[in-house]
């Protein structure tokens, strides 16, 4: 094989392969010799039919795999020999006017890992800014939990809907005056207000009474997972069979000894710790951020822009999500638009700051154990229906990409971990209310070498585009017998670096194929 250089720009590199026709016949042979044995042909004895014939009934196919392995066994030498640690797939192409029986000729173009710097994790200063739980904060999430097991009674006679109310309704839905599948459904709830169904449904059966038929207008989100109903406009008939309205939610022993409790002391107790939890969550995000800040600032380096390309779709795809379900789509997008290079500086960021992590992660020896990586395997087996879960962890075991992907958030919280283990950290009581301010102020800042910000002094609140809010809107409208609900959208977190050890093992990039 004869490999000559043609690019060598930065961290991107071409190459040109010649792989000589002799060393694909050989495998051809090698091939003939493995298929031989198993080949029946009428005449001769059952592994007798000769090489020739076998190749002549075979050929196209065992050369078009001895091509592949050749050009797979070529390119990996080629990385080898070059000492290069690919960033993504490299991109492979074969020319088109390639002959049997004659060389080939590869194009490989293949963009590597930088030389990270070697980053110093001593001397870090860092501030934690903590929140003791409150009596009314307890009070507060016991509130929620009463409301969210609040029961219903039957209205009045006559009783118009009001936001608050559920309705018990018949309803059939139809696009260009045609039912489609799963469109129709037989006294399913619906909880006026809750936002769980598509924008407008829930609105225009406020004022209903039991027993009043209504016509909804509604449009499918252009993101709805049936693809024939996707952006279509569609009516429901709909039929109200009841009103009901929402008994008092009382939070007292009665409602805790209904939870399983002994009391409303044991509950405030239960949800001080769930508090806790969560007011601790927000501290090591507020830290978080700042020593990914002061990581930014202090190392710039080259990055793959084949990396910083897939970081900014997945944010892309996940903002225009969040666009399609505001008020105004389009002035969503277009604010997404305007501040598109924003979005790729941040993804260069991420990509920049995970090479980073990963590399202080494997300096110091941070590891996910196989005791931790099988009880994440399992955790999220669990999404999936009874029946499927082995294959999804079959799955995992025998695909190293897959595997990464699922230890990566738990490796660069380690290797978080081990950083604040060896930072300097100072305290400060604050409440809640400051602490999320705190945040919230660093919304959308991309920080790093060149940003223009005085990293000294307090960051002022971000202007957040229309698209970034959190959608608490519905995304679907009834289908398979109820009107489907939305799942929460999560929100692009400008200052959330990649997980470590995806950057360092980057999905693969779609190869192309030998023509």
């Amino acid at each position: 094989m004869q490999t000559v250089e043609t690019l060598n720009e930065g961290l991107k590199r071409g190459y040109r392969l010649t792989i000589a026709a002799k060393e694909i016949d050989a495998k051809i042979d090698q091939e003939l010799k493995t298929i031989a044995p198993q080949v029946r042909m009428p005449g001769f004895r059952p592994g007798k039919v000769p090489a020739n014939l076998v190749r002549k009934m075979h050929g196209p196919r065992l050369e078009a795999q001895a091509l592949e392995t050749a050009i797979q066994e070529g390119v990996q030498k080629l990385l080898v020999d070059n000492k290069i640690r690919p960033a993504m797939q490299p991109s492979v192409r074969l020319e088109q006017d390639h002959e049997s029986g004659k060389d080939a000729v590869v194009e490989v173009e293949v963009e590597t890992l930088p030389d990270v710097p070697e980053a110093s994790v001593d001397g870090l200063k860092l501030e934690r800014l903590q929140v003791e739980p409150t009596d009314a904060m307890i009070d507060e999430a016991v509130a929620r939990m009463a409301e969210g097991q609040k029961s219903f009674d039957p209205a009045p006679k006559g009783r118009k809907a009001e936001k608050g109310d559920l309705l018990m309704i018949d309803f059939e839905g139809k696009v260009d005056g045609e039912p489609f599948e799963g469109g129709k459904g037989e006294n399913m709830s619906i909880e006026l207000g809750s936002g769980r169904l598509i924008p407008g449904f829930e609105d225009q059966l406020i004022g209903a009474k039991a027993n009043d038929q209504r016509t909804v207008n509604v449009s499918f989100p252009e993101d709805y997972p049936v693809d024939y109903l996707k952006g279509k406009a569609a009516t429901f008939d709909v039929t109200v069979n009841e009103v009901q309205v929402a008994r008092e939610s009382k939070a007292d022993d009665a409602f805790a000894k209904s939870m399983g409790l002994e009391s409303l002391e044991q509950l405030r107790g239960l949800l001080k710790g769930q508090v806790e939890q969560e007011l601790n969550g927000l501290t090591r995000t507020h830290m978080k951020r700042q020593l990914l800040d002061q990581l930014a600032s202090a190392h710039d380096f080259p990055v793959p822009q084949t990396m910083v390309e897939a970081e900014f779709d997945q944010i892309w795809k996940q903002l225009e999500h969040e666009a399609s379900h505001e008020a105004d789509p389009e002035a969503a997008r277009a604010e997404m638009e305007a501040e598109r290079d924003d979005y790729r500086r941040i993804a260069e960021r991420r990509v920049r700051l995970g090479l980073l992590l990963s590399e202080i992660g494997q300096k110091n020896g941070v590891e996910v154990s196989n005791q931790e990586m099988n009880a994440l395997i399992m955790q999220a087996a669990q999404q999936y229906r009874p029946e499927d879960r082995q294959r999804f962890v079959e799955y995992v075991r025998q695909e190293p990409m897959a595997a990464a992907q699922l230890r990566a958030p738990l490796y660069e919280d380690k290797v978080v971990d081990f950083i604040f283990s060896k930072a300097e950290i100072t305290d400060r009581s604050v409440t809640r209310e400051e602490l999320e301010a705190a945040i919230e102020a660093e919304e959308g800042h991309v920080h790093g070498p060149g940003c223009g910000h005085d990293h000294d002094h307090d960051h002022k609140p971000a202007k957040k585009p229309a698209a970034k809010k959190k959608a608490d809107k519905a995304e679907a409208a009834p289908a398979e017998d109820k009107p489907a609900k939305k799942p929460a959208a999560k929100k692009a977190k400008a200052d959330d670096a990649p997980a470590a050890e995806a950057a360092a093992k980057p999905k693969k990039a779609a190869k192309k194929k030998a023509d």
